[in-house]
């Protein structure tokens, strides 16, 4: 049987093309898009079918960021399939980017600036707010909707013959110093796409712990500086004009800077083609491209703390259990 394979995120960026590159791996596949509106999944899906007209694409509506949404999809997706081998837990927002030009300076003069440009480690913030369910719009979307997706898609994907796999879409500015455990939403700092990601991180180490005897198993991965939709919100586009070759210089010195969604899906693809058994679960996966262009996958450990994972996961769990209680119709 064909290898079922689910992507959120779908629509355009690293999805769009991890799907067509999923495609160009193994075009038996059936490959399932989600999308927040049956508009975009209905367009994604013409776009693969031009590019691979044989191949099996069906769509699914869900916004992340409405539980709501994340249940109905998930009760459809259990109707549909038996299984569930690959979820790439790919969709995520950054609202309001802003870059602190201040910090930019001092880090030219610090000596640290490529690190900074290529972490965006103390020159990047966001302005968050609350979604319709009360709780704080990027921690749901990044995270929590992914969460609440995965447990009501438990039975699609523990207990099966080959192993199933979780490949979440991590940030390289994925940092400790922007995450609190007891402001898990982020609700009042101003890094909220840090501390997502960086519970996004955490929460793949649990799930490992957790779900590995059953077959599931999680990873992370980096797409890099990539210019998509988001990337282009945190400067005016004549500014991205301007600064575009001097982006394809510092490649040079900067391998995470892949720059095309296709270099950016990478490691996605790099772990498609691996067996999990042998994987390092404490690694993330960072998709690199040289200078010149050649592209490859670079595994860095992650600093997590093992015990803050468990914390979070617990916490999550519980945030879960409420909504299941507000949505309990929605439930089979």
């Amino acid at each position: 049987m064909e290898r079922v394979v689910l992507v959120t995120g779908a629509s355009g960026g690293v999805g769009l093309a991890l799907c067509q590159r999923l495609l160009e791996e193994d075009g038996r596949i059936h490959l399932c898009i989600a999308c927040r509106s049956v508009q975009k999944s209905e367009a994604t899906r013409d776009l693969i079918l031009a590019t691979h007209p044989a191949a099996q694409v069906s769509t699914v509506e869900v916004d992340l960021g409405n539980l709501a949404s994340v249940l109905r999809a998930a009760q459809e997706l259990r109707c549909r399939f038996q299984r569930l081998d690959f979820v790439y837990l790919n969709a995520g927002i950054m609202p309001n980017p802003q870059v602190n030009f201040k910090a930019l300076w001092h880090g030219f003069l610090s000596g640290k600036m490529l690190h900074m440009l290529t972490t965006a480690e103390g020159i990047m913030t966001q302005t968050d707010r609350l979604n319709g369910d009360g709780l704080q719009e990027v921690f749901t979307t990044n995270l929590f909707g992914h969460f609440v997706l995965v447990r009501q898609l438990q039975s699609l994907l523990c207990g099966n013959e080959k192993p199933s796999r979780l490949i979440w879409t991590s940030s390289s500015n994925a940092r400790e110093s922007a995450f609190s455990l007891s402001d898990y939403q982020h609700a009042k700092g101003q890094e909220s796409y840090s501390s997502s990601k960086y519970a996004t991180d955490l929460t793949s180490v649990v799930l490992n712990r957790r779900f590995n005897n059953q077959g599931l198993y999680s990873s992370v991965v980096c797409p890099g500086l990539v210019m998509t939709n988001m990337t282009y919100r945190i400067l005016p586009i004549f500014l991205w004009k301007l600064l575009m070759p001097i982006m394809w210089l510092i490649r040079f010195f900067a391998k995470t800077y892949t720059l095309t969604p296709y270099n950016g899906a990478e490691a996605h693809v790099w772990l498609f083609k691996q067996k999990p058994e042998y994987l390092d679960l404490l690694v993330k996966y960072h998709s690199c491209t040289t200078g010149l262009g050649r592209r490859y996958v670079e595994p860095r450990k992650m600093d997590v703390d093992e015990d803050t994972a468990e914390k979070l996961y617990q916490k999550l769990l519980e945030l879960e259990k409420q909504f299941l209680e507000k949505y309990s119709e929605l439930l089979d």
